[in-house]
C-alpha cells in the first residue's frame, strides 16, 4: 500500500492539472506570507542595517573565502543538524519534524507533477510519519514539560500553535486518508495543508528563511572581531588588565582561576 502514489486514487474526481494549481497556489501562499512577514517585521532593514553597523565594528574583515567557509559551516550546523539545540531530545523531535516536512513535501510535488509511485509514495509515507512523529513528541512532551514551556496540550494559541497545529493536521489526515481512501480524510489533508500555507504570515514558517541567515551574520560579527557589540573577554591574570582593573587582583587574586561552566553546569533541560 505504501509503495502506492495516494494522488492517483482521486485522480477521477480531480485532474493532474487541478491538483497541480493547487500546489502553485501553496507555494504563492507561502511566498506572499513570507513577504508580508518581512515587510512587516522589517526584517531587510535590520538585517542591512545591522551589517553595516558590524562591518564599521570590524577589526580584521575576512575575505570572500572565510565567509563561504562560515557559509557552509553555518547550512552544516544551524540548518542541516540544529547544533543550536542543548537539549537532544528537542533537537532530534526538531530533525525529525524538519526533515519529514521537507520529504513530505517535495515528494508530494513529484507524484502530483508526474504521477509517479513506488519509492517516492514510500518516502511520501516516511515523511509524513516522521513529520508527525516528531510533531506529537514536540506537542505532548517537550511543549508540556515544565521545564521547557509548561503548557497544557489542550490550551491553544492560535499565532503561536497554527503552525504545529496544521503540520500535525496535514500529516496525520495525509496517513489517514492513504490508508483508508476516505475523502473525509483527504479534505482535512487538504483544509490542513490550505491553513499551513495560508498563516505564513502569522506562523513560525517565515521564521525559518530568516535563522540561518541570522547565524551566518552572527559568526561573520565574531569572526572580524566586531562581536556583535559585545566586549572582548581579556586575561584575566594579564599586567595590563591589572592596571586597567585593580579590583581583579584584590577580589580573585592575581592568577584568577578558570570561572567553570558556569549555565552550562547542568544539562539544558530546556530549549
Amino acid at each position: 500500500m505504501i509503495t502506492t502514489n495516494p494522488f492517483a486514487s482521486v485522480a477521477e474526481a480531480l485532474s493532474q492539472s487541478t491538483m497541480i494549481m493547487f500546489v502553485i497556489a501553496m507555494v504563492v501562499l507561502v511566498v506572499v506570507g513570507v513577504l508580508l512577514d518581512m515587510r512587516h517585521k522589517k526584517s531587510k532593514e535590520y538585517f542591512d542595517k545591522h551589517t553595516e553597523a558590524m562591518s564599521k565594528l570590524a577589526k580584521t574583515p575576512i575575505s570572500s573565502s572565510e565567509k563561504s567557509s562560515l557559509l557552509v559551516k553555518t547550512i552544516t550546523n544551524e540548518v542541516l543538524t540544529s547544533s543550536e539545540f542543548s537539549n537532544q531530545k528537542r533537537r532530534l523531535s526538531h530533525l525529525m519534524t524538519m526533515y519529514g516536512f521537507i520529504v513530505f513535501v517535495i515528494t508530494s510535488a513529484i507524484m502530483i507533477f508526474t504521477g509517479a509511485g513506488g519509492i517516492w509514495a514510500v518516502l511520501w509515507h516516511l515523511g509524513a510519519l516522521s513529520l508527525a512523529i516528531g510533531g506529537y513528541w514536540f506537542w505532548f512532551g517537550i511543549r508540556a514539560d515544565v521545564a521547557a514551556e509548561g503548557k497544557k496540550w489542550y490550551k491553544l494559541s492560535f499565532r503561536s500553535d497554527v503552525f504545529i497545529l496544521s503540520l500535525l493536521g496535514m500529516s496525520t489526515f495525509a496517513l489517514l486518508w492513504s490508508f483508508t481512501g476516505s475523502w473525509l480524510m483527504f479534505a482535512l489533508f487538504i483544509l490542513a495543508t490550505t491553513v499551513l500555507a495560508a498563516t505564513t504570515f502569522w506562523s513560525k514558517l517565515g521564521h525559518m528563511f530568516f535563522k540561518p541567515f541570522a547565524a551566518y551574520q552572527k559568526k561573520v560579527s565574531f569572526a572580524e572581531g566586531a562581536r556583535e557589540k559585545l566586549p572582548d573577554v581579556p586575561d584575566l591574570s594579564s599586567a595590563e588588565v591589572h592596571e586597567k582593573y585593580p579590583d581583579i587582583p584584590e577580589y580573585m587574586g592575581k592568577n584568577p582561576p578558570n570561572m567553570g561552566p558556569g549555565i552550562r553546569r547542568e544539562p539544558a533541560r530546556h530549549y
